[in-house]
């Protein structure tokens, strides 16, 4: 028997009452994950530079 290797689909976005930006996936094994955007770190994106 192989190793099982999760496959992370999106399950879509939501903003935490702080701001921050939580990004849901799953694995088609019935596994979960979720990943926090802290909004404090990093500078804004601005428009695309030419």
């Amino acid at each position: 028997m192989g190793d099982h290797v999760h496959v992370r689909l999106s399950q879509g976005l939501s903003v935490s009452e702080e701001g921050d930006l939580i990004e849901h996936s799953r694995c088609r094994c019935g596994a979960t994950f979720t990943k926090v955007f802290d909004a404090e770190e990093g500078e804004p994106e601005g428009p695309p530079r030419f």
